[in-house]
C-alpha cells in the first residue's frame, strides 16, 4: 500500500537536460580499449570513484567517520571528467520513487552533456532486505532467508528486487552478505544467512542469481572475515587461522562466484591477522582473480580505502591508501571521492603509483558498463518505470512508480511464513479460538519490530522525524486482532526494548492473570551504530535479552497463565526459563512488512510452521563465541565448567503435523577418494494436515589429519507433503564434499571412514550410513564439486 504523504523533492528544477552521447564512430572497434587509450588521467580516475551527493556534512544520516573522510563535493567541477558511480540516489532521503527516478535520470543527462565521452554513471543502492528506497517492499532480513531453507523462493525475491531497481535506473545492488556467523554478539548477525557455510552459500547464490537475472549487478560482501571479529565487536581485528578461512568463511564466496554469475565483490572492513583486506593482494587479486577467475569489479566498502590511514594505520597519506588499495585489487572507491581523486592523480603523475594499475581497474569498470549497455551510443537515461510519462516536472511523476505492489507483498508474505521457526510447543499451539489474549511486551505494537537495520524505514526514515514509513507495516497487535476477531485482546507494553524500566510490570501482569493465554512480544530494536540493540555497530556484551525483558518474561511465567514467547529479533538470545517452561516459543528474525501476519497465522494454525534455525539458540548468555560447527574439544567436556550446548540447535524447528522417516540407505559402503555415493530415505506425513519437512544431511569425519567439526551440513531438501503422502529423498554425494584443509594447509580428500547422517537438526540425527573412502589422497581446489545432487520424488499412494 502506497502512502501519499508528501516527501522532499530532490529534482533540480533549473536543469536543462543535455544529450551527450558516446561517439561510436570515434570509438570504433573495442570501445573499452579505445576509451582507455583516449582518456586523460583525470578522466580515467573519474571512472574509479563514486559521489554520494546526498551525504550530509552535518552527519546523522550516513556512517560514522564521514567528517574524517569526506569533504563537500562540488559536483559541477567533477562532471566534466565523468563519473564512475552515483551512490544511493534513492537510499539517502525519503523521496517519492517517481520523483527520485526523474532526479536520477536528469543527473545522468547532466553528466553525459558535461563530459567529453558522455559515459553514464553506475547507480548503486543497498538491497539487503529489499530495495532500500522510500515506499519499496521491506522483505524479511537475510537471517530469515536462511530460516526458510528455500533457495528457490529467495531467488524469486532477488529477481523481484532486481526488477524494481532496474526499472528506476539502478544498476548495482550492494547485497548479499555472505559472512558466516561466528559470534552471535556481533550486531550484523541479522544481515547474515546463518552459521553454516553450506546454507549461506546456497541461499546467497540463489539471491545472486535472482538479482543478476534482472540485469542488476550483485555485490558479494564482505570479502572476507568480517564476522569473525574479536569479541563480536564491529570492525574489530580478526585473528583466525588459514583453516577457518578456507573451510568456513570462503566457501560461500566460491559458490556465488562459480554458480551465481556475480559481477562485483566488496571488501571487508576487517584486518586478518593485522592485514586490512582493502590492502590485501593475496585475497583481492591472487585468490579472487588469479585462482578463482573472477572477472568483475571489486568495490570498496564505504570509506574503507580511507580507513587504511584513519583506522588501520598502514598508510601515511591518502595517496598511500589509494595506491595500496589499487595495487591490492580494489577498482572503485565508494561511497564518494576521497583518495582516488586528487591524491591518486598526484601519486601517478609523480611516479609513485603506476598508471598501469589505474588502467587495469578502468578496464574492469568500463567492461561492466559495457555489459550494462552504458557505453552504447543509443543508451537512454529514461528508466522503464517512467517510459511514456510526462517528465516535465516532479509533480507529473509523483506517485507514478509503485515499488510495493500486491505481488511484492505476497512474496514478502510467503517468505515470512516460511521463515517463522517454532522452537517449542507444549501442545498449546495452534491456539484455536481463545476467549481472551494478553498481548504484552515492547515489540507488540511497534511496526519497526518487523524491520532490520538496512530496511529503508529503519536506516533512513528514522533520521527524518515526521516522515511516514512509506509502506504499511502492521504490528503484531494489529495482526492478532485481525487473526482472532472474537477474542478479547488486552495490550500492555510493560517495558521498552532496552530501557530497563519495570514500572509497567504490574499492569502487564494483571492482564496476564486475567487472560486465557499470553503472547509475549520480545526481542530487538534495529538501528545503526548504537541506536538499536541489533544492526551495524549494535553489538551485544552478552546474549541476555536486552533491558528488563528477561525479568518481564520470568514474571509472566510466574503468573501461571500459558505464555507464548514471540521473539522479533536480529540475533538469537538465551531465553532462560522460557526454553523449558513457556507454552511455546516462536523465533521470527525481522520478518519484514508481512511478518506480523505470518506470526499471527502460526499462532492460529492458519500457517503450519516450516522454518528451521539458521543459527543456534544458546542455553547461556555468556557462551559466545560458539557454533554447531564445533570439534570435540569445543563441545561440553569434563575439563570445563562451561557447557556451550545450545538450547535449540542449528536446523531445529517444529511443525503442526508429524513426519516419519525411514532409515537412510546407501547404494554403496565403499567408494574411492574420487567417487560418489547415493543415500536416500522416505519421508511420510503421518499427521492430520499438510506440512513441510526439512531433511538435512550431515557429514561426520571420525578420523582426519586435523580436528574437524563433529557434524557439518552438506545438503538439505524441503519436502512439502499432504497428509498421508510420502516422498523419497535422494542425495548423491561426491567425495569432494568430504574435502577439508589438512595439516599441510592444502585442501584434501583422504582415505578413511565417513558417516552421512539424515537429521531433523544438527542435534537430532535420525539415521546414518557409513562409507569408507579408499585410494590415494587427493588435493582439490575451487573447481571441486560444491553441492550434492538432491532429488525429491513423490511416492504414489497405495490403493
Amino acid at each position: 500500500m502506497k502512502l501519499s504523504t508528501p516527501v522532499p523533492n530532490d529534482v533540480d528544477e533549473d536543469f536543462d537536460a543535455g544529450v551527450g552521447v558516446l561517439d561510436s564512430r570515434a570509438l570504433a572497434g573495442d570501445v573499452v580499449e579505445s576509451l582507455v587509450s583516449r582518456m586523460s588521467l583525470e578522466e580515467k580516475l573519474a571512472q574509479l570513484y563514486g559521489v554520494w551527493v546526498g551525504a550530509s556534512d552535518e552527519g546523522g544520516d550516513v556512517a560514522p567517520h564521514q567528517h574524517d573522510v569526506e569533504e563537500a563535493v562540488d559536483l559541477d567541477s567533477l562532471l566534466p571528467a565523468g563519473l564512475g558511480q552515483l551512490t544511493r540516489p534513492f537510499g539517502t532521503k525519503p523521496v517519492d520513487a517517481g520523483v527520485a527516478a526523474l532526479s536520477l535520470m536528469r543527473t545522468q543527462q547532466r553528466l553525459r552533456a558535461a563530459s567529453r565521452f558522455g559515459i553514464p554513471a553506475m547507480a548503486h543502492e543497498e538491497c539487503l532486505a529489499g530495495f532500500a528506497a522510500w515506499g519499496a517492499t521491506a522483505y524479511p532480513v537475510p537471517l530469515s532467508w536462511g530460516a526458510t531453507f528455500d533457495p528457490e523462493l529467495v531467488e524469486r525475491m532477488g529477481r523481484r528486487i532486481g526488477d524494481d531497481m532496474r526499472s528506476v535506473g539502478v544498476h548495482q545492488g550492494l547485497a548479499p552478505v555472505l559472512d558466516v556467523v561466528r559470534d552471535a554478539r556481533w550486531g550484523r548477525v541479522e544481515e547474515t544467512i546463518g552459521e553454516d557455510p553450506h546454507l549461506v552459500a546456497t541461499v546467497a547464490t540463489a539471491y545472486v542469481s535472482g538479482l543478476e537475472s534482472a540485469g542488476v549487478v550483485a555485490t558479494l560482501k564482505h570479502f572476507v572475515g568480517y564476522s569473525a571479529s574479536k569479541g563480536g565487536r564491529n570492525l574489530a581485528p580478526v585473528s583466525i587461522g588459514a583453516r577457518e578461512l578456507q573451510d568456513v568463511l570462503l566457501p560461500p564466496f566460491e559458490m556465488a562466484i562459480r554458480e551465481g554469475g556475480v559481477r562485483s565483490v566488496m571488501n571487508s572492513y576487517a584486518d586478518l591477522d593485522g592485514v586490512p583486506t582493502a590492502a590485501d593482494r593475496t585475497l583481492l587479486t591472487d585468490l579472487l582473480r588469479e585462482e578463482w577467475g573472477f572477472e568483475g569489479t571489486v568495490v570498496a566498502d564505504y570509506f574503507s580505502v580511507a580507513f587504511l590511514k584513519l583506522l588501520h594505520g598502514v598508510a601515511d597519506s591518502w595517496a598511500d591508501a589509494a595506491g595500496a588499495a589499487l595495487e591490492a585489487g580494489i577498482d572503485v572507491e565508494l561511497p564518494t571521492v576521497k583518495t582516488f581523486g586528487e591524491p591518486l592523480r598526484r601519486a601517478v603523475e609523480e611516479g609513485v603509483v603506476e598508471e598501469a594499475l589505474v588502467d587495469r581497474a578502468l578496464r574492469r569498470v568500463l567492461r561492466q558498463k559495457e555489459q550494462l549497455g552504458l557505453l552504447a551510443a543509443d543508451w537512454s537515461a529514461v528508466p522503464s518505470a517512467l517510459a511514456g510519462a510526462d517528465l516535465s516536472s516532479p509533480e507529473s511523476v509523483r506517485g507514478a512508480v509503485d515499488l510495493d505492489p500486491p505481488r511484492n507483498r505476497e512474496l514478502a508474505r510467503l517468505l515470512a511464513e516460511e521463515a517463522i521457526v517454532l522452537l517449542r510447543n507444549d501442545g498449546t499451539l495452534p491456539l484455536g479460538r481463545p476467549a481472551s489474549i494478553a498481548v504484552i511486551g515492547p515489540n507488540a505494537d511497534d511496526p519497526y519490530a518487523m524491520l532490520g537495520c538496512y530496511s529503508f524505514p529503519t536506516h533512513v526514515v528514522t533520521q527524518h522525524p515526521g516522515t511516514q514509513m512509506g509502506i504499511r507495516i502492521p504490528t503484531l497487535l494489529e495482526a492478532l486482532r485481525e487473526e482472532f476477531p472474537d477474542a478479547r485482546i488486552d495490550h500492555q507494553m510493560a517495558t521498552s526494548v532496552d530501557g530497563g524500566e519495570t514500572t509497567g510490570f504490574d499492569a502487564a501482569l494483571a492482564v496476564a492473570r486475567a487472560a486465557d493465554i499470553v503472547v509475549l512480544a520480545l526481542g530487538d530494536r534495529a538501528g545503526l551504530f548504537g541506536r538499536g540493540t541489533s544492526g551495524e555497530g549494535c553489538d551485544a556484551a552478552s546474549l541476555d535479552l536486552p533491558g528488563a525483558q528477561q525479568q518481564l518474561l520470568d514474571a509472566v511465567l510466574d503468573t501461571g497463565t500459558p505464555a507464548i514467547v514471540v521473539l522479533l529479533a536480529g540475533r538469537p538470545y538465551a531465553l532462560g526459563r522460557a526454553a523449558d517452561e513457556s507454552a511455546a516459543v516462536i523465533e521470527a528474525f525481522f520478518a519484514g512488512e508481512e511478518g506480523a501476519g505470518a506470526v499471527a497465522g502460526v499462532l492460529s494454525g492458519r500457517v503450519n510452521p516450516s522454518g528451521r534455525l539458521p543459527v543456534s539458540v544458546p542455553s547461556s548468555p555468556g557462551s559466545q563465541p560458539t557454533t554447531y560447527l564445533a570439534a570435540k574439544l569445543a563441545r561440553r567436556t569434563e575439563v570445563s565448567n562451561i557447557d556451550p550446548t545450545a538450547a535449540f540447535p542449528f536446523g531445529h524447528g517444529l511443525s503442526y503435523t508429524s513426519f516419519t522417516w525411514s532409515d537412510l540407505v546407501g547404494e554403496a559402503t565403499r567408494i574411492s577418494t574420487a567417487g560418489e555415493v547415493a543415500v536416500s530415505l522416505r519421508v511420510t506425513n503421518d499427521g492430520g494436515r499438510a506440512g513441510t519437512e526439512i531433511v538435512q544431511l550431515y557429514l561426520h569425519d571420525p578420523v582426519a589429519t586435523v580436528a574437524r567439526p563433529l557434524q557439518k551440513l552438506i545438503a538439505f531438501a524441503r519436502v512439502p507433503l499432504e497428509p498421508g503422502r510420502s516422498a523419497d529423498v535422494c542425495f548423491r554425494v561426491h567425495a569432494d564434499l568430504v574435502a577439508y584443509t589438512g595439516a599441510a594447509g592444502e585442501r584434501i580428500v583422504d582415505a578413511g571412514r565417513i558417516v552421512l547422517s539424515a537429521g531433523r537438526s544438527s542435534a537430532d540425527l535420525v539415521s546414518d550410513h557409513s562409507v569408507v573412502l579408499s585410494g590415494p589422497l587427493r588435493r582439490v581446489d575451487h573447481r571441486r564439486r560444491l553441492r550434492a545432487e538432491v532429488e525429491v520424488s513423490s511416492v504414489a499412494p497405495q490403493v
